[in-house]
């Protein structure tokens, strides 16, 4: 009986490695894409399962259900991208400019234009599933520890107010773009709503003091 070489047999796990890592990222985008455009509801596990060509069996493999592919899709994506962006809010508050301020709020409304498509169903999951709902907690609660130059200002019995002025400037972003793009009951141009934005959280992430 002829014993498979060390050399083989690295190359066939290493194989394997490789088509379920395709097979994982190719379930990712079409989970995405389905997403965005039927939103989360509506969407079964076995309709992302097909948009691919495998089994049901062969996407349980990678992911739990749907709330576990859809933290996949935000965890690749739009949770790093938007913990850049404050990380960027971060150095723009340091210059102490309120003309760079603007420009990074015009910057946000940008950003969530890019993900408008994705955006309803995040938070239809965010409603219908606790799973998911935690993942947006702590994408959330993480935004503030990334401005740490930020919250080195503020003094040590002040760090919890700093950061609920972070979460509460995520949280009227998101409302503002929701009303305003999504469902069309705000009537203002994006510059507008910059200059507005601008003029109502500049002054309210100032340091104490300043």
């Amino acid at each position: 009986m002829q014993t498979e070489q060390p050399a083989e047999a690295t190359r066939r796990t290493s194989l394997r490695d490789e088509q379920k890592r395709l097979t994982r990222s190719r379930l990712i985008e079409a989970a995405k894409q389905l997403f965005t455009t039927q939103g989360y509801a509506p969407v079964r596990v076995d309709d992302i399962a097909a948009a691919v060509g495998c089994s049901r069996a062969t996407f349980y493999l990678h992911f739990t259900g749907k709330p576990d592919v859809l933290r996949a899709i935000a965890e690749q994506g739009t949770l790093p991208s938007v913990q850049h962006f404050y990380e960027d809010l971060d150095h723009v508050l340091d210059s102490g400019s309120r003309e760079e301020f603007a420009a990074w709020m015009r910057r946000a409304i940008e950003w969530f234009q890019e993900y408008k498509d994705l955006l309803p169903a995040w938070d239809e999951a965010t409603t219908l599933e606790p799973e998911f709902r935690e993942v947006a907690r702590e994408g959330i609660l993480a935004l503030p520890n990334v401005m740490t130059s930020y919250l080195s200002r503020w003094p040590e019995a002040q760090q919890d107010e700093a950061k609920l002025r972070i979460e509460l400037l995520v949280a009227q972003l998101e409302r503002f773009f929701t009303r305003w793009a999504m469902q069309g009951t705000l009537d203002v141009t994006a510059e507008q709503a910059a200059v507005v934005l601008t003029d109502i959280w500049y002054p309210a992430l100032q340091t104490p003091g300043k």
